[in-house]
């Protein structure tokens, strides 16, 4: 269910919303449609978010995040929105503007939703569904021009964190040791390979291989 709170914690994370969406960039889908579908994965993680559980909301949510952005591809390329969807989504936004207009601001989701008699969880569904996303390189004649996103974001920096926690709970014991000691303790190839067993070429060797790893496993 989206609270007023939790619906401008939607609002607030729209920037994690980007970051994952430009992990997917170049791989034969639009931008448009990938933040599309990250939205959708933003309002699921909002609604079923408990702060109780002591999880970082930003945890909880790049995963659910990632799964909407990773099932666009499987669905070929196209955000499936079901019928139902689409026309609660045309009646709130034709509730908003009313709201918006009678209120002098615009109307919050939860205030449309208790005049839809729907759950607000629905009617930002609804919402985030059929919106048509906002173009990032509006042309000229629009009235736009590009519209630049701020890049090192905290949301961006979070989510490469994650994905690199996660790539190294997939490493053998032996391997994630030689990364914490060379890059979390900042010892030498020498240092390492004392500590390892190893011999300093075979920890620059290994420490090379595990840099593809990465690099791949950032990639995906």
């Amino acid at each position: 269910m989206i609270t007023k709170d939790k619906e401008t914690m939607v609002e607030q994370n729209l920037g994690l919303v980007h970051s994952c969406a430009n992990r997917f960039r170049g791989r034969g889908i639009e931008y448009d449609d990938l933040f599309q579908a990250g939205c959708m994965g933003l309002v699921k993680a909002t609604a079923a978010f408990d702060e109780g559980r002591g999880v970082m909301f930003s945890t909880y949510a790049v995963p659910v995040i990632l799964g909407e952005i990773r099932r666009l591809f499987r669905d070929g390329g196209t955000v499936k929105v079901s019928r139902s969807i689409k026309e609660l989504g045309i009646k709130a936004a034709r509730v908003r503007e009313q709201l918006s207009t009678a209120l002098g601001r615009d109307a919050t989701v939860s205030e449309v939703a208790a005049v839809m008699e729907r759950t607000p969880g629905e009617v930002a569904e609804a919402l985030a569904a059929t919106t048509p996303p906002v173009s990032l390189t509006g042309s000229e004649e629009e009235g736009g021009g590009q519209i630049d996103l701020p890049v090192d974001s905290p949301e961006e920096l979070l989510s490469n964190i994650l994905a690199l926690k996660q790539a190294m709970a997939r490493m053998e014991d032996r391997d994630r040791q030689l990364i914490i000691l060379r890059y979390y303790q900042n010892q030498t190839q020498t240092q390492t390979a004392q500590q390892l067993g190893m011999t300093q070429v075979q920890v620059s060797r290994r420490e090379k291989k595990l840099m593809q790893y990465f690099r791949q496993a950032l990639a995906d």
